[in-house]
């Protein structure tokens, strides 16, 4: 694990180290200290922390003019022992809630597995984003995590579904990216009973 990165493809776009506005905001990354963790294994420094022992983050985009931003994670999602919503919603979604953000990305291939308990951060999110018409989307989630966030009902406050999960964002710039999740997520609105 402590050979992947983040992705950085956007970096002549944002980097969320120089971002006032992000919860990242002056974080130094070095290149050669390893000490995060994901249980026994090291991860990439270039990974922040976001309180949680088991998940990390890496703000790859954020537009406050249009509200957006873009979240990759990596490792446990872990509700049920350290309950891992909570230090994503309140370390990075209410940060940036503050900030006019209102649409979120959740890129999660590098997401493992998934643990869950109780939806009441997730109810919490997407009431924050209802009067702005927001959402949150999970893309590239592996089959057995959206599973397991099925399981636990998390569907009726997160974006997760098989067209998401086909999304090659990294080959995507953000505007485009936004655009597709656009078009995908009011079809999928418009179809619910």
């Amino acid at each position: 694990m402590h050979s992947i990165e983040p992705f950085y493809g956007w970096l002549d776009l944002y980097d969320s180290s120089n971002d006032e506005k992000s919860p990242f905001y002056g974080t130094q990354h070095s290149e050669f200290e390893y000490t995060n963790k994901v249980y026994n294994y090291f991860i990439h420094p270039q990974w922040a922390s976001i309180g949680s022992e088991t998940l990390y983050a890496k703000l790859l985009y954020a537009d406050y003019e249009q509200g957006q931003c873009i979240i990759e994670l990596i490792g446990e999602w872990n509700d049920c022992l350290l309950n891992d919503i909570m230090y994503l919603k309140r370390k990075i979604a209410d940060k940036l809630l503050d900030h006019g953000i209102f649409k979120f990305v959740l890129c999660m291939d590098k997401v493992l597995n998934f643990h869950g308990i109780d939806s009441a951060y997730y109810e919490e999110w997407k009431e924050d984003l209802i009067e702005e018409d927001g959402w949150v989307a999970c893309v590239e989630t592996q089959d057995h995590v959206m599973k397991e966030m099925h399981k636990y009902q998390l569907n009726h406050y997160l974006h997760l579904s098989e067209e998401l999960n086909r999304i090659n964002w990294r080959k995507l710039k953000p505007k485009l990216l936004f655009q597709k999740l656009e078009h995908i997520i009011n079809r999928q609105i418009q179809t619910l009973p």
